[in-house]
Parts: C-alpha cells; sequence; structure tokens
C-alpha cells in the first residue's frame, strides 16, 4: 500500500524534528535552540516545496538537493550525529526510517539501469 503525500511529508518532517532535537540537546543543551529551531523551520519549508514527494522516501535518497550549501552542512552535521543515536532514542522510527531508505536506493539503482 502505497503512502499519501501527505503522510510521507509529516514522517519524513517528524524523523527530521526528532533528529535535531536530539542533535541539539547534546550540542547546545536545549530541546531546540534558536539556530535548530530555523534548520528545522528551513527543512519542513523545503519539504513542503518538494515536488518530488510523490516519488521519494526522504531528502537523503533525493538526486536535486534543494538545500542551500549552508543549510546543507548543518542538515549533514544533524544527520551524522544524530543517526546512530536514534536507534536508542526512537528504535521503531529509526528502523521504519533504515528499512524505506534501503528500499527506495534499491529501487532508484533498479530504474538507473534500465
Amino acid at each position: 500500500m502505497k503512502r499519501s503525500v501527505e503522510e510521507k511529508r509529516a514522517r519524513e518532517e517528524r524523523v527530521v524534528k526528532e533528529m535535531i532535537t536530539l542533535y541539539c540537546r547534546h550540542h547546545h543543551g536545549s530541546a531546540l535552540c534558536p539556530d535548530c529551531e530555523e534548520l528545522l523551520a528551513y527543512a519542513h519549508q523545503r519539504s513542503e516545496k518538494c515536488p518530488f514527494m510523490e516519488t521519494k522516501t526522504f531528502c537523503s535518497n533525493c538526486r536535486v538537493h534543494c538545500y542551500d550549501p549552508a543549510h546543507r552542512a548543518r542538515i549533514r552535521s544533524v544527520m551524522r550525529y544524530s543517526g546512530p543515536r536514534m536507534l536508542f532514542h526512537h528504535p521503531l522510527l529509526a528502523i521504519a526510517h533504515v528499512i524505506e531508505t534501503k528500499k527506495e536506493q534499491r529501487r532508484m539503482r533498479r530504474e538507473e539501469n534500465k
């Protein structure tokens, strides 16, 4: 069963929010400091405007990176820190994210080889 675009968008936004929150707690000592709130708002804005939401799962699988260089560097730091730790803080969300990401990567490889 395919997810609706809005369900996919909501799920992606939830994963990003949890990752940024985890990162901010460790690096800035708060749930969401103003800098991390701005990054989260930027990520949500990019997700809302994504023309590929119907055919992709997560931004990490997208061929078109719509983040500006500064935000892309910041979100990479967040993902690098939070990704491995999500398994301990949000195990079901993390496992579902990994499974969906791997499926999407396989689908993209099949399309490239056609």
